[in-house]
């Protein structure tokens, strides 16, 4: 039987977000792998304001905060898990570890390395002040790094926590699918926000919005993505409770979202993923072919990050959320 593919709202424990997690078939997610996480101390050495920014977020406060909030404590009795800072179920998504001599440690919450990746192999490189700009970007990227410019990789970061991808977790813990509302315009331009980087690489004092090309960008970006790792989602679930119809129900609605944007402002990747998520069958035992669907959302999700650049998609201008609907004020130095 096909899973109910309705809206849902979904009650939200805490705010997870970028950093890896071990989804089935997912093979664009980053490992964050301790022995290579130098700590965000270093990133401030450059990246005053930044870090200061960050340090107001969730993102910073988890570290302290996440473990010891009642929605989690639930959780975790009923996982029957005994230290969250040691387990790896939570620490995927909210803590920052670090290995030193051969020790774990989680010494952050959801930090810089989290999305843009550890920096042991490409710090140096990104501050080698004999490399050009263009030539310590192509550097430190061939050394792993994920750099804003490359939407589609980055945000997939964000999805492979906000939408949880393990069953067990939402059907037993009862720790929510999805965090409810997760937009990358809303979040991302919200308090989150760090652009300080001038178009010379130095440091500025102004946290600047993103244009609106990017702000487009980022919207429809967001969509793709929610539909693959939903497809994701549904792929790896085995019993029809709360986690398959919550992935199934935001495969319709991220579907149906992207079939209007089609509409506004039309473009062959989308047109392509549309269909995709039209055609696949939306149930359980359907691991291979919903996996299938989700590896070409993917690709063409990619194809259409690397291909646009916003300047097409001014119809979709009336769907973007509004700074009023931001998640948080931006940080202001």
């Amino acid at each position: 039987m096909e899973i109910t593919r309705t809206p849902q709202c979904f009650a939200f424990i805490a705010l997870c977000a970028l950093g890896f997690s071990p989804l089935i078939a997912a093979p664009q997610v980053h490992e964050m792998d301790p022995a290579k996480v130098v700590g965000t101390q270093k990133c401030g050495e450059c990246h005053k304001f930044e870090v200061e920014a960050w340090k107001l977020t969730p993102h910073f406060k988890t570290f302290n905060d996440m473990h010891r909030s009642p929605e989690a404590q639930k959780i975790a009795t009923a996982m029957a898990i005994k230290r969250l800072k040691s387990e790896s179920l939570c620490l995927t998504c909210h803590y920052s570890v670090q290995k030193k001599g051969g020790v774990e440690d989680v010494i952050a919450g959801v930090s810089c390395e989290s999305c843009h990746s550890p920096a042991q192999d490409w710090l140096n490189l990104h501050n080698d002040k004999k490399l050009s700009r263009d030539q310590k970007k192509i550097k430190s990227l061939d050394a792993g790094m994920l750099r804003p410019e490359d939407i589609y990789t980055v945000a997939s970061n964000c999805f492979q926590c906000h939408l949880v991808p393990n069953e067990k977790l939402i059907n037993v813990g009862g720790h929510s699918a999805a965090t409810p509302g997760f937009d990358l315009v809303a979040w991302s331009q919200g308090m989150v926000r760090h652009n300080f980087l001038l178009d010379d690489g130095t440091e500025g004092k102004v946290n600047k919005p993103d244009a609106q090309n990017r702000l487009r960008m980022l919207f429809v970006v967001g969509k793709i993505l929610d539909v693959e790792f939903s497809l994701r989602g549904v792929a790896s679930a085995t019993q029809k409770a709360t986690y398959a119809v919550t992935m199934a129900q935001r495969v319709g609605a991220a579907r149906t979202q992207l079939a209007e944007i089609q509409k506004l402002a039309p473009t062959e990747e989308i047109a392509a993923i549309t269909e995709i998520a039209s055609s696949v069958s939306l149930k359980l035992n359907n691991k291979a072919e919903l996996t299938a669907a989700a590896n070409k959302v993917g690709e063409m999700g990619r194809k259409f990050a690397t291909k646009q650049t916003g300047d097409k998609l001014a119809a979709v201008d009336s769907l973007i959320p509004k700074p009023d609907k931001y998640r948080g004020a931006p940080f202001k130095p």
